[in-house]
This record gives structure tokens, sequence and C-alpha cells, in this order.
């Protein structure tokens, strides 16, 4: 039997198999409405057999988008397109869950096509939208960046509001997991690190300070999402910066996670300067495994793991070693979106092709046998 292929059961949601569609910016909503794109992007992974898709950072706050086309759910009338992208997931077998963000002192920053870069001060007042960099403290993510307004009490308190109303709306349109994103640099992250948070009151200072928005979000989060939805944290297990966030901290507040309710870490790291990319951490196949590996063991938590995760047996391999519970793929579901089904056949697991949808799998297994004498001839 594949582990990549046994079903998981995360609070009342059984997951067909271990495959997570992880998500992946996109830029093409409209107003934060999501648009025939994503109803193409998200569900042809249902048609591919993943177990679970996760939307892209998805703005709880309409100043705290990434970018200037990212989708939203600050506003009620943005549930019903996201609705209807949640019912063909469900129709064609596979799970769907949000991720929930504010970027922080990160938002405003165009598209990869476009050069990644942050967006000036003069367009991001010009944005039809309401828009602004906030943060705990007036540091800028990077020399590109303007400084961030620093957020009070009450502008904290109405972001955790924020992060509540939008899972509100996720449970309206019918999304069976919240993913929160502390990651990347974004806000929460943001008020993680010692380097970004200079703060001296209860937001800031000590590590439980620093933790204190995370958990406070978690804690409202999971009291607002019903009891049986499983709800997933995007960390970065380690920040990207030079005695910065640690994977030891990260062991701690995922520790702090689990007892407000969080069931599945997933494993991610750096992005906390300008850009993603400038990671101290050597990128190869699997790189960011070892943190799924460590919080699984240390924090007792169901982990994520995501990173150069290409191909079935070193999926496998990694749920056979205990290093997570579950393997995310992204650019590699860009590549091929059938890759749970072609995991499927290159583990054995379904040779008759009858986990694909029937309008697909029928015609390929009328083919397999004359394609395979065909290749034996060749």
């Amino acid at each position: 039997m594949s582990l990549l292929f046994e079903a998981l059961r995360l609070r009342s949601l059984r997951l067909k198999n271990r495959v997570v569609v992880s998500p992946m910016c996109q830029h093409a909503a409209n107003a934060g409405f999501a648009t025939p794109w994503h109803m193409v992007h998200l569900g042809k992974f249902a048609l591919g057999g993943a177990g679970l898709i996760l939307t892209e950072s998805t703005a709880v706050d309409s100043r705290g988008r990434i970018g200037t086309a990212d989708l939203g759910l600050w506003r009620d009338e943005q549930v019903g397109p996201l609705k209807a992208i949640v019912d063909f997931v469900h129709q064609n077998g596979a799970a769907i869950g949000v991720q929930l963000a504010h970027a922080g002192r990160k938002a405003g920053s165009q598209p990869l096509w476009e050069g990644g870069a942050a967006i000036a001060d003069a367009d991001m007042r010009a944005d039809a939208e309401p828009w602004a960099r906030l943060g705990p403290s007036a540091i800028r993510a990077g020399p590109a960046w303007s400084e961030p307004e620093v957020l009070d009490e009450p502008g904290i308190a109405s972001i955790v509001e924020s992060f509540v109303a939008a899972t509100r709306r996720a449970d309206e349109a019918g999304f069976d997991v919240i993913e929160l994103h502390f990651g990347h640099g974004y806000l929460v992250a943001s008020f993680l690190s010692p380097h970004s948070n200079h703060r001296t009151d209860r937001w800031g200072g000590s590590l439980e300070g620093r933790m204190r928005l995370a958990l406070e979000i978690a804690s409202r989060v999971r009291q607002a999402w019903p009891a049986g939805k499983p709800l997933f944290c995007r960390l970065s297990a380690v920040d990207g910066s030079v005695d910065g966030w640690s994977l030891d901290d990260s062991v701690i507040l995922s520790r702090a996670l689990k007892r407000c309710g969080v069931d599945v870490i997933d494993c991610s790291s750096g992005g906390l300067t300008e850009e993603t990319k400038a990671l101290p951490v050597p990128r190869g196949l699997g790189f960011q495994v070892p943190f799924s590996e460590r919080i699984r063991a240390d924090a007792g938590i169901a982990t994520q793991a995501v990173g150069m995760i290409v191909n079935a047996e070193q999926a496998e391999g990694i749920l056979r070693a205990g290093q997570a519970d579950l393997i995310a793929i992204g650019r590699e579901a860009l590549l091929d979106p059938y890759w749970a089904h072609h995991a499927a056949q290159t583990l054995g697991v379904d040779p008759e092709f009858a986990q694909w949808p029937v309008r697909h799998g029928i015609w390929l297994a009328k083919r397999a046998p004359g394609l395979a004498r065909a290749l034996d001839r060749t």
C-alpha cells in the first residue's frame, strides 16, 4: 500500500490521499473577486486527482493584498464566485481550502512576469481599492519598499477581526480547510521576527510577545471556524535572516498553535526580506522537508512538506520516513496538473485508471493495451 494514496482524516474531513496543491499567487482576480481563470486553475487540480487544493493567498483586508489582482474575502459579495469553484471541486472528488492572509509591510508588489518589484506609494494611492503597508514597527521590508504604518492597539484588533470575518465568509463559501498564512515576511511573520518587530509593548519584545498576534488570530479563527473543519497554518520555519526567526522558535510556536486548535503546520521558509527567493537555505530537492520533520517530531503536530518535491517516489519516501503527513506540490502541479494521477500510476495504485475522472479514465484504460503493444514493438 502507498502512504501517498492512503486516506487521511483531519477532524471530520477525510482526504482521499495526501497530495495537496500548494497556494500559488495568480494575480488574476477582479477587485478581489474570483474569475474564470480561478475556476480553471483550481478546478483542473481536482480533475488531476489531488486530495486537497489550496487557493492562492486570499486577502482578509483590501489594504493587505500582495498584488492588485489578488483574491479577497474582505466583503460578502466575494463569496459567490468562490463558492462556484468550491462546488466544482467537491463535485470532482477533492477537498478545497482557502489561504487567508494579510501582506502587511509587503503589500503592493507587481506580478513576477512584470518584475515582482514593490509598487510605488503613489500608484498604491491611485488604486481603486484602499491600500496601505502596515507593520509592527516602522521598518521597511527592503530598500525598494516604503516605510510601513505602525499598527496601534485598535489597528491590531481590526486586523484580527478581519481574519474572523473572512473565516465566516470562507465557511459560507463551503471551504473545507482554512490555512492561515503566517510566513514569507507578511504581516504576522513580521510580528514574529526580532528584525522587523522592535515593539516594547505586549505585541513585541520577548518571543511570547512577538507570537501574540499569531496566537490571537489562530484562537479567534478556530472559534469562528466549524469544529469539524481543520485549520492549517503556513510558517516560514526559518525566516531567511541571520539571527532572525529560527526553527527552534517555530517548534515553540507550533506547540502553541496546536493548543489553539491548529491541526497542520505547512512548513515553508524565508521571505522576511524583500524577495522570498533570497533564501540562505540551499535549494535542492525537498530542501524544506527537514523543517517539516523537526516540527512534526518536536511539536507533536501533523505537518505538510513543500518545496521541490517532484516525483512519486520522493513523496512516498518522505511519508514513509515520518517526515510529514501531507505532501504539497506547487510549481510541479503547474507543470503537470495530473501529477497525482501520474503518481498513482507510478506507484501501482491505479493501473486501471479508475481514479481518473470517468470521462478521461475510460478512454485511457481503453488505449492502454494497444499502447503497451505498440511500445513493445518499438
